[in-house]
This record gives structure tokens, sequence and C-alpha cells, in this order.
């Protein structure tokens, strides 16, 4: 089944035209020289985080398959939900699932292939045409992530990384995370908050960035999937962290009462 762009006119340009001049305008950067296992990458209107997600997926080093991991804002569908098969739309490309792979990784118990967990939901969405600028054979995994049990997101991370360090995939597949950070803070509350869960990803700690936002209570919309993301990561052989940039919404638009944070991280 294939999925059809729900947000762009909204979150991003709606013609193909203006949409890919403003997508290069924001890839900023060359690809690291090491192989990028994950990628975290802002999901908001391109007005505010375009540039963070443009610098930071323009200096990932990504495979060629990619698994997109988001997490749900629209509360539909499973938990963790896979899309399996077709194709994801964008004004002027698409990007094709990778059929195999999620074959594969839909026969881990606790994942399910799912389309309604994604018909909606707009944080991969985003991504694609900054994927689909630098290399437009990309294949993806979209998987939908809101299941809250860090347990069950450890052992998942742990599933995850034996399917893709399999004989099959050898290792030759990257992650890329969807979230944005705090959201409706003051700007110097949502320096001071994510700072804390930045430092965690930068120590390759998915449980101290799960324990943390849950202790400070940080609206980190991808918590979930990027818990998930960096178990996983850690197993596949990851070693270091970087942050690529950081602001909020209030360093675009001037209004620093109610600001939405934007991370863009690399784990290679």
């Amino acid at each position: 089944m294939d999925r059809q762009a729900i947000v762009a006119g909204q979150f991003y340009p709606g013609t193909a035209a203006t949409l890919q001049q403003q997508v290069q305008k924001l890839l900023q950067g060359q690809p690291d020289e090491k192989k990028t296992i994950l990628a975290m990458a802002p999901h908001a209107g391109y007005i505010f985080s375009g540039s963070i997600a443009g610098q930071t997926l323009s200096q990932a080093n990504l495979s060629k398959t990619i698994i997109l991991l988001g997490p749900n804002h629209t509360g539909r569908g499973a938990r963790i939900a896979l899309w399996p098969d077709g194709k994801w739309f964008f004004p002027g490309g698409h990007l094709q699932i990778n059929e195999n792979l999620a074959s594969e990784i839909a026969k881990i118990p606790e994942i399910t292939p799912d389309y309604q967990a994604h018909l909606y939901e707009h944080s991969l969405e985003v991504l694609l045409p900054f994927l689909w600028a630098i290399n437009n054979n990309f294949q993806i995994v979209p998987i939908s992530v809101s299941e809250y049990n860090p347990a069950i997101l450890f052992q998942l991370g742990q599933k995850l990384a034996q399917v893709l360090s399999s004989q099959q995939y050898n290792n030759n597949i990257s992650l890329v995370v969807s979230s944005d950070m705090s959201h409706y803070i003051s700007h110097e509350q949502a320096q001071k908050q994510d700072k804390k869960a930045i430092e965690q990803i930068l120590n390759l700690n998915p449980e101290g960035l799960y324990n943390i936002v849950a202790q400070e209570n940080i609206s980190m919309c991808g918590v979930l999937p990027m818990t998930l993301g960096l178990a996983c990561a850690k197993i596949l052989g990851a070693t270091r962290a970087r942050l690529v940039a950081y602001a909020t919404s209030g360093d675009i638009n001037g209004d620093y009462t109610k600001v939405v944070g934007y991370a863009g991280m690399i784990v290679s």
C-alpha cells in the first residue's frame, strides 16, 4: 500500500519545484567519513526546524536502507507499527519501502504491520524530501513508536540489532529518529531542559535518556523512538555521538516566551 503526503503545503511547500529549492538550501555540510548508525532530526515546519534537519541529514553518512523511527502524535494504530510495503510519496518524489527488511522486522513479536499509525502522522513524512534530495534511491522502513514501557523498548532495540547485524544485512542499515525537544516553555527553560536529554544521548545512554525525560518532565515528543533507536545503536557498535545543531522556535520568530526546541544528533 502506498502512502500519500498529508502535510504538504503545511509543514513544507506543496509544490515539487518550491520544495526541492527549499530543501537544497537547507542541506548544509558534507557527510561524515564514518558511517552513521543513527541520526536524530526534528520534524516541525521547515521554517522552524528545517535548517537543523537539513544540516543533520546532510552531514549524516547514511546507508542506502534506512529504518525511520518516529513518535505517534495521533494515538492511532499499534504501539510499534511498521509500514510494510509500497511507496511513501511527497510532492515531486517518493521513497520505496524495503519490503524484504520490513518482513524480517515484522517477525519480531512486539512489532505489528500497521498502516493506521502512519496515515495521519507527520513526523516521518517531513524528513522524506531531505532524504530523497540526498539520494533518491534510499529505501526505508517506517516504524511508529508509542510503546512507553522502557523494558520493552530496550528488548526491541536488542531484537532489531540482531536483525540488522545478521549475515543478510551485515550492519549496512542506518536508523533515523524523528523528534522535537521541549514544547511550549520559555526559551531559557527549553535550553536547560533539553541540555539534560542531549547529554544522555551524547553519553550513548538510552536508559538515562528515558529516565531524565520522565523525571524532569521534558516534553521531548520522540523520546520513545529515540530510546529504542539508541538502544539498538549501542548494540550495533556505536562509540560516539555529536550534537550537530540546536535551536528553538524563538530563534526564528523572536517569541521566547513559548518555544519548541530542536536538536540534530549523529551517532556513529
